[in-house]
């Protein structure tokens, strides 16, 4: 059976991507920070498809515990057919000059340096076997910076640097890498890069229908499954109303 492994899986894109997958027969590898909500997801899964699940508790910034968690899987579950490296935030949304270190500090280890980690964990598996599919999260602020984005906007214009060059070192092994940059979307986003402010959060998505984690995960889900001969390389995804990362239609 093929396995999918998912960072950040206890929310938001990662969520649903393990739920689409799951649904679809694969045996799912997630992770994340929060144990409750890993275990929940868990038996959610192998109650609803019958799949096997294999839930992995670690933050991706901990250099030490993705090599000693992740690497140290069983055997069976290091024949990773497809990592989706999903997990990533946004926090504080204000001018450079005024920018937070720590929110700093946060979204460089966990938007740069996490992706790394697990990368370097699994990809040595997928090497090895010549075959495997990676699919990095972008965002559309890595096509373009917009004001009071920017270390956020500079972490994900590096996932979009890392997915190229991935690709290209990958390349003789087979490996597909394929970078997806969604742009708005109603999940925990917001929320989180406010610190808990709901009505700021909301406030985001008023006056248009933005994307929601399903629609992410069946894009993902569709670069997935493509003949192994096809690889998308790189996807921009929006709502109907949103343009770029700056240019949107409220009504």
């Amino acid at each position: 059976m093929a396995i999918v492994l998912v960072t950040g899986a206890t929310s938001g894109f990662g969520e649903a991507c393990a739920k689409k997958f799951a649904a679809n027969g694969y045996d799912v590898i997630i992770t994340g920070r929060r144990q409750e909500r890993l275990t929940a997801l868990q038996q959610q899964l192998q109650e609803e498809h019958k799949v096997a699940v294999l839930p992995l508790c670690f933050d991706v910034r901990e250099q030490q515990a993705v090599s000693d968690i992740l690497g140290n899987i069983p055997e069976q579950w290091k024949a990773i057919d497809i990592l989706i490296n999903n997990a990533g935030l946004a926090l504080g949304f204000s001018s450079i000059e005024d920018g937070d270190l720590s929110d700093w500090d946060t979204m460089i280890d966990t938007n740069v340096k996490g992706l790394l980690y697990v990368s370097r964990v699994v990809m040595p598996w997928m090497k090895q076997r010549r075959t495997g599919h990676i699919i990095n999260l972008g965002s559309t602020a890595a096509k373009q910076v917009y004001a009071k984005g920017h270390v956020y906007c500079a972490t994900k214009a590096a996932v979009d640097s890392i997915s190229q060059g991935m690709r290209i070192d990958l390349l003789p092994y087979r490996v597909k890498v394929t970078a997806v940059h969604p742009g708005a979307a109603e999940t925990e986003f917001s929320e989180v890069r406010f610190k808990g402010d709901k009505d700021k959060a909301d406030n985001v998505y008023k006056g248009f229908q933005p994307l929601t984690g399903q629609d992410v995960a069946d894009t993902i889900y569709y670069c997935a499954t493509l003949p192994p001969h096809v690889c998308i390389n790189d996807l921009v995804i929006t709502c109907l109303q949103q343009a770029n990362a700056y240019y949107f239609d409220k009504e």
